[in-house]
């Protein structure tokens, strides 16, 4: 079984393509790492790939890149999808840093890549913006949530966390609570991307930073249920949603099956669970916005 242990890069097909690149370093905090004529990859400050934006008709994510086991034979990963009926391709020079990859596609149309060995792409640029750690998971409205968590636990080697009712799930691939999420709705497209932070100082100066460039917070600052995380939420130009989060959830021992103790836990010790909808969003903070809330039952 394939094993993903985090995620790598997000890819957007973007109407504006230089629009989405200023935002990603003027706001996000990302620097760009290499251009060509229709797309511009973006690494974090610690050098790693982390999006990449290509010119197209419609705001949209159209591929995820996960990392596994260095070394892995990726001949015999091909083999393994093609008894499960999964057609897989061999590709190279698919972005900077990156060496051979292993790209299929999950239930939902959205390619997924493997990659297993990169290359550090710091250059000496300062970073400006949030200056974000790194991309610490993505969610997608999907038709059936149970199908997808089926698809990457199978395939992908990815564990249950939590659920919301049977409406919302969260998995892991490596200590971070959650690495993707499916929640239930008419049309499959991403709910969220989300960008870690230091510590909560770092959040505050994200909210100033999103304050000056007059970009609303359209939720939070907030302490989640499921996850724990400590999050806000705005809209970038294409008009997804982004959150940067700080204290999410660690699950160090996998075998021990509880997330690392913490004070604001209300199970003790805190074990994967399914939560009652009525208790999930907050432990504290305010409601969502409408501009939240809009288009979340399209």
């Amino acid at each position: 079984m394939i094993n993903a242990r985090r995620i790598g890069r997000a890819v957007f097909e973007t109407p504006d393509l230089q629009r989405q690149v200023d935002y990603y370093t003027g706001i996000v905090g990302l620097v760009v790492t290499s251009r060509e004529k229709n797309r511009v990859f973006l690494a974090s400050q610690v050098g790693q790939l982390t999006v990449e934006l290509v010119q197209g008709s419609a705001a949209r994510c159209v591929k995820l890149s996960f990392e596994v086991q260095p070394g892995t034979d990726f001949g015999d990963v091909a083999r393994e999808l093609a008894a499960q009926g999964i057609k897989s391709e061999r590709q190279s020079d698919t972005g900077p840093g990156m060496g051979s990859v292993l790209v299929f596609d999950d239930p939902k149309g959205t390619a997924i890549e493997l990659f297993s060995s990169w290359h550090d792409l710091s250059d000496g640029q300062e970073p400006r913006g949030a200056q974000v750690l790194k991309l610490g998971h993505i969610a997608f409205f999907v038709h059936d949530p149970q199908e997808i968590v089926d698809f990457y636990m199978k395939v992908l080697g990815f564990r249950v966390s939590d659920w919301i009712d049977d409406f919302f799930a969260f998995l892991r691939c490596n200590a971070d609570h959650h690495t993707v999420n499916f929640l239930r709705g008419k049309r499959v497209r991403m709910h969220h991307i989300a960008f870690e932070l230091r510590d909560f100082s770092h959040l505050e100066s994200a909210c100033d930073l999103l304050a000056r460039k007059d970009v609303p917070i359209i939720w939070g600052p907030l302490r989640h249920g499921p996850g724990h995380n400590i999050a806000i939420y705005h809209r970038d130009p294409d008009d997804h949603i982004v959150e940067f989060y700080t204290e999410l959830d660690q699950m160090k021992d996998e075998e021990l099956g509880y997330f690392e103790p913490r004070p604001w836990h209300r199970d003790r010790p805190q074990r994967p669970k399914v939560w009652g909808r009525a208790n999930s969003r907050t432990i504290w903070g305010p409601p969502p916005t409408p501009d939240f809330e809009r288009g979340r039952n399209e």
